[in-house]
Parts: structure tokens; sequence; C-alpha cells
């Protein structure tokens, strides 16, 4: 009998895992404004304690949401951006650096790109004469 509540115990543990899960462009649609989304280069996802995914089409997107107050800022595991140059792939936002141009033509509007590297900014800040900004600049950005 100890070892069936064991089990079920370790199972329960599983299910209740969070983690990030890959946003499929084409399929997946943003949790606040239902877009489905297409662009590689944009995309963000927060992830509570409890394993819930929300999937979000642009920064301006998640940040909404982020700030509403409809989940605790602190009940998030992860909150994660894509890097602008390394399409699709999710990295942690409040890691990430970013530039804020009226050339970058993000789904929503932001007008935000994210990036993993310091360095890979460089070249976009020149060219789109953008400013960068840090996390907590980017999250007041949008409240």
């Amino acid at each position: 009998m100890m070892r069936i509540i064991g089990i079920l115990t370790l199972f329960a543990c599983i299910a209740c895992k969070s983690e990030p899960e890959p946003i499929v462009f084409g399929k997946d649609a943003c949790h606040a404004c239902k877009m489905m989304m297409t662009d590689h280069k944009f995309g963000a996802e927060l992830v509570t304690k409890k394993g819930k995914v929300y999937k979000f089409d642009d920064l301006n997107c998640m940040l909404n949401y982020y700030n509403s107050g409809k989940e605790k800022v602190e009940d998030f595991e992860y909150v994660l951006v894509i890097d602008y140059t390394q399409p699709e792939k999710l990295i942690d936002a409040k890691n990430a650096f970013y530039l804020k141009s009226e050339a970058i033509r993000s789904p929503m509007a932001s007008e935000v790109a994210a990036f993993e590297q310091y360095n890979n900014l460089k070249s976009f800040k020149k060219e789109w004469s953008a400013i960068e900004m840090s996390w907590g600049e980017v999250v007041s950005q949008f409240k």
C-alpha cells in the first residue's frame, strides 16, 4: 500500500512540473489578443509555478498580462521572450537586452526586440536608430 501511495505521489509531482513549451508558429494563438503567432522573431511566454503556460505574439501582449494582476508576478516560474537574432529561441526576459524603435515591426506594435547577447544588438541599434532598454524599463513601458 505504501508503495502505491509513493508512486501516486511521484506522478502527482511530475504532473505539476512547470516547464516552458516551444511556441508552435502557425498553430499557437496569443493568449491576450488571440492572433495566430506567425513571426518567428517575436513572441513571449509566461509559465506559472503550477505549470500553466501563457503564450504571446508580442512583448506588448505579454507585459499587459504580466502587469494586469491576474497572476501575481512572483507566481511566474519563467518569464521568456524570443531572441530576435535566434528566431523561435526563448530566453530569460529578465536577463535579455532590449531595443526600442519605430523601425521594429513587431506583431502588436510594441516596437521592441529582445536579444540574448548584448553584442548581437549593436548593429541593429545603429540600423534602427534604436534606444536600449533594460527589463525594468520595458516592464514600466507597458504599465
